[in-house]
């Protein structure tokens, strides 16, 4: 390779490279925007969470992608049907949200928190324990926010 070819390349690499950073970063939120955008993540959150307190699972399903799975706390995984389904019949004494918080990564948010529930599962599960839970929210073509995955682990009670 010749000493002109070898400028050539590193110039078409530089370019190429401050192409593709110059990509990122715009896709990236801007300050007041990921705050905005963390706000509707949470406010998204504490919804799903009322609605599953009064086993409402149509003020939930639009807010699950088609293609939604779930990992729930025994670690059976199911899709967005067999969630839906179980919030439908449930019975619950207490079950609640807390210490709520979102990551924003340009147009997917992960939120985390804590769950409590004692009560009836609408599979007819009994259940009285906490959780840590992980969401994945994804922005979609026409700028709606779709949880794509969620997570839950138990935690011990004392």
């Amino acid at each position: 390779m010749l000493d002109s070819d070898v400028g050539v390349l590193m110039r078409r690499t530089v370019v190429v490279v401050a192409l593709l950073s110059g990509m990122v970063v715009a896709a990236w939120p801007a300050g007041s925007q990921r705050g905005e955008i963390e706000k509707t993540i949470a406010d998204l959150e504490n919804k799903w969470s009322e609605a599953q307190k009064i086993a409402n699972a149509d003020a939930v399903a639009p807010m699950l992608a088609e293609s939604f799975v779930n990992t729930d706390a025994e670690g059976q995984t199911y899709g967005r049907d067999r969630l839906l389904f179980n919030l439908k019949g449930a019975r619950w004494e207490l079950n609640g949200i807390s210490d709520v918080k979102v990551t924003v990564y340009g147009t997917t948010a992960i939120a985390t928190g804590a769950w409590m529930g004692k009560g009836v599962d609408g599979d007819g599960s009994k259940i009285d324990r906490r959780e840590r839970w992980t969401d994945t929210w994804v922005k979609i073509a026409n700028a709606k926010w779709l949880c794509v995955a969620s997570q839950q682990t138990a935690v011990p009670q004392l």
